[in-house]
């Protein structure tokens, strides 16, 4: 089973690259992040006609998430206030559609789009550590239930210097600044776990490119585009990919898509084995 997240920054402008990018990579589940467009024109029958079954949060021009499968979606959960309906923060935090999830393949499947926080002296900055704050206090109502969990999105944070093209400069900048990397790790627990970080330990591995530096043109990159696996499904990751070449389209998201592989459902023992007993 192959997840993929990748941030399109607009679904509908980026819709042939997604379409083209799902035909040719097939994974089971694509999650989306700033989709930028409202629910009654998101392009649902472009998807199905790939066989892609969609569950969507979005409004007018900014944030928005989606999910998209090639497997049943059941119970999709739109923002915070499902798991924590008597927190008034998640209400109130749920105005922004940056939070969806959805039970596929006996597995939870959350799709985050975090925050970015435009400056450490911003208004926006205060916000995205609040937000982060909600999704631990999200994250321990989830662990309750006991569903296998993967945890996917932009996350708006490279969480190490090995995340940055120049970590001497920008740490402690926004979207590396230690309360920043704190509550996400406050969130993440010893629950989550880095499913890139499974397979690849070294640097100069990047999912995200500014355009307003010629990111992509210099070599200059992040990695904020995460996918987390509890201990469960951590035991059955084959393997995790960020698709850079993607970056170089014309017209790009100046994000690239994350996948992860997974050896899941897990087979019943003997369920693959075809010989005689």
């Amino acid at each position: 089973m192959r997840i993929a997240s990748w941030n399109v920054n607009s679904v509908r402008t980026r819709l042939d690259q997604v379409l083209a990018w799902l035909e040719a990579e097939r994974p089971e589940v694509l999650c989306l992040q700033e989709t930028k467009v409202a629910d009654e024109l998101f392009p649902h029958a472009s998807f199905q006609a790939l066989g892609y079954a969609t569950a969507i949060s979005g409004q007018k021009a900014y944030n928005g998430v989606a999910i998209l499968s090639r497997l049943p979606i059941e119970d999709v959960q739109v923002g915070f206030t499902p798991l924590l309906p008597q927190d008034p923060q998640a209400l109130d935090l749920g105005e922004q559609k940056r939070v969806i999830s959805a039970q596929i393949a006996g597995l939870r499947v959350l799709n985050l789009y975090v925050p970015n926080g435009s400056s450490l002296r911003s208004e926006k900055y205060a916000y995205k550590l609040e937000w982060l704050a909600c999704l631990k206090r999200y994250l321990q109502a989830q662990e309750a239930i006991g569903e296998p969990l993967v945890m996917v999105g932009d996350f708006n944070i490279a969480l190490e210097a090995r995340d940055i093209y120049d970590p001497a400069r920008l740490t402690g900048g926004i979207m590396a600044s230690e309360p920043e990397r704190e509550a996400l790790l406050a969130a993440l627990g010893e629950r989550l776990e880095d499913g890139f970080r499974l397979f690849e330990p070294e640097s100069g591995h990047w999912s995200w490119w500014d355009y307003r530096t010629a990111g992509w043109e210099t070599g200059r990159g992040w990695r904020i585009d995460h996918i987390y696996l509890d201990a469960e499904l951590r035991d059955h990751a084959l393997g995790c990919t960020i698709d850079a070449p993607m970056r170089g389209n014309p017209q790009p998201s100046d994000h690239a898509p994350v996948i992860i592989n997974l050896a899941w459902p897990p087979q019943d023992e003997g369920e693959d084995d075809d010989e005689e007993c």
